[in-house]
């Protein structure tokens, strides 16, 4: 039978190395912005590749999804609740364009 905690330890550090990724990430992704050494869409990738990673580690050491057997209902969850909300901003953003012209 398995200590609980040891099970603590091992969530704590899980949350800790999740944490500590998180924080990197986002003060790259700061960094990159604050400090430009190459042109603005090259800047705008490198933000997005990060916002990618970030999610990843969100994913990984946050919510616990990985892609295990027993993992995988949820990120299909994840991923068609994903959709959804993209195809309702897309949807909006449509309209608003649309009626943006019709008003110029």
């Amino acid at each position: 039978m398995s200590d609980p905690n040891q099970s603590k330890r091992a969530d704590i550090r899980t949350y800790l190395i999740g944490y500590v990724a998180a924080l990197a990430l986002t003060g790259a992704a700061f960094a990159a912005v604050r400090w430009p050494s190459v042109g603005s869409r090259a800047t705008l990738a490198v933000v997005l590749g990060l916002a990618l990673v970030q999610m990843i580690v969100h994913f990984r050491f946050f919510l616990h999804i990985t892609l295990a057997k027993s993992a995988r209902d949820d990120l299909r969850l994840i991923l068609f609740s994903t959709l959804i909300i993209m195809l309702m901003v897309s949807g909006t953003l449509v309209i608003l364009l649309n009626l943006r012209l019709r008003m110029m």
